[in-house]
């Protein structure tokens, strides 16, 4: 009978699914069918051992399913997590956007219950994202506990301090990974903890190691986007500035118009993206005068009729110059060609009429004309605000977008209002 179990349970190892245990199951349905068959005697010692053998043998499968679907699942979670979560990130636009759905994915796999993020602001480590105990120190700075002086990230004493701000009950036990961009930057730490004292498997700390690279690319990314899109800024700014020294003896245009057309932009609902494409081309709006003849740019008396197609020549010229410069977006280019066309069709260069006029131009056009109203030229003094907001309202429909000159003097009469309050 020990032969037969130890045989029983060496082909239900070797097979899978049911079989498995059809195999053991077969030596129970023999074990008391022997029995039976010998009444009342009792039963001999290599029955009951083989008996328990086959008892082990089901407990042994038992457990060894059970971990194998824990595993499955496992594998299933982190899949599913990364899949939603890798697409989250993508779209994120920020950092805080990015981490945000980083640590979602985190939460999504049930790793821990206490989970933060901890990046440096100006050199001052800040919990930036938390989930479970540590939302009450979120948007926190970490100072040494002992209050000593020295730096928290100089001295590495980070995951220290951040898990010492929960109570013991909440940190049995952690797991810490540090996060670097692609190009080795520390750009801060995960910190995991639970309120048990279960340690992390090598599973789930591996996950979470994968988990922080791939966070640390997506910041780092970003960080280098953001940081040409500010070198592009400034490039654009100064361009600007430059440009207008030429043109404008009194300066100052180019900030007006682009201060006045993204505060317009925002009251709009227009999303940050729209709103920097819109800035940049007011910087560059006439760009193309770089082209237009002193005698002619700076004439006191009234342009005749080709003079007058030269000064109108600008917007193509200034798109055309912008042609490779692929990192502008096309409303900025737009913006450039287009913010002399009129509502009602009879603008430059292209006679565009409604809303064939793209919105980045219909809106620069109203800032523009009224900055250009509002301002002393060689051949006319600054008029009011009053007088000049009546020739925007006058306007309307005719020059200008009418549901956009509607917004801007709203916005006038809010900041008139600003300035009655202050």
């Amino acid at each position: 009978m020990i032969g037969a179990a130890l045989l029983a349970a060496a082909v239900a190892l070797s097979l899978g699914g049911a079989l498995r245990w059809a195999g053991l199951a077969a030596y129970p349905v023999a074990f008391l069918a022997s029995l039976a068959t010998q009444g009342s005697s009792a039963p001999t010692a290599d029955m009951l051992v083989g008996a328990l053998l086959t008892i082990v043998a089901l407990a042994w499968l038992l457990l060894h399913d059970q971990n194998q679907d824990q595993e499955l699942r496992w594998r299933r979670n982190v899949v599913s997590a990364l899949r939603s979560g890798s697409e989250r990130l993508n779209e994120a636009r920020n950092d805080e956007a990015i981490i945000r759905a980083g640590l979602n994915i985190l939460v999504k796999l049930q790793v821990a219950p206490n989970l933060a993020f901890v990046a440096y602001r100006q050199g001052t480590p800040y919990v930036m994202a938390a989930q479970g105990a540590f939302e009450d120190f979120l948007n926190k700075p970490v100072h040494p506990s002992d209050n000593d002086s020295r730096s928290v990230q100089a001295d590495h004493w980070v995951a220290e301090e951040v898990l010492a701000l929960l109570g013991r009950d909440q940190r049995q036990s952690f797991h810490v990974a540090e996060v670097y961009g692609r190009d080795s930057t520390h750009l801060g730490l995960l910190i995991l903890s639970r309120p048990t004292g279960q340690p992390f498997s090598s599973e789930e700390r591996g996950v979470t190691e994968s988990f922080a690279r791939l966070l640390g690319a997506q910041l780092g990314q970003e960080r280098a986007n953001r940081n040409l899109r500010e070198a592009n800024e400034l490039t654009l700014r100064s361009l600007g500035a430059a440009l207008e020294r030429r043109d404008d003896e009194t300066g100052g245009h180019t900030a007006r118009v682009v201060n006045l057309s993204t505060r317009l932009a925002r009251r709009l609902g227009w999303d940050e993206e729209q709103v920097r494409a819109l800035r940049w081309g007011a910087y560059l709006h006439d760009l193309g005068k770089i082209a237009i003849p002193d005698r002619i740019l700076h004439k006191n008396g009234p342009l005749d009729a080709q003079e007058r197609q030269v000064i109108r020549s600008h917007t193509s010229v200034g798109y055309e110059m912008l042609q490779d410069l692929h990192f502008l977006p096309a409303e900025t280019l737009d913006l450039v060609r287009y913010h002399h066309e009129r509502w009602d069709g009879t603008g430059y260069p292209s006679g565009l009429r409604g809303a064939n006029i793209p919105d980045a131009a219909r809106i620069f056009s109203i800032i523009d004309v009224y900055d250009a109203l509002t301002s002393e030229r060689p051949y006319k003094p600054a008029w009011t605000q009053e007088r000049a907001l009546q020739e925007i309202r006058a306007g309307a429909g005719a020059h200008f977008d009418p549901q956009y000159v509607d917004a801007f003097l709203h916005l006038m009469a809010e900041q008139d209002d600003a300035r009655l309050v202050s």
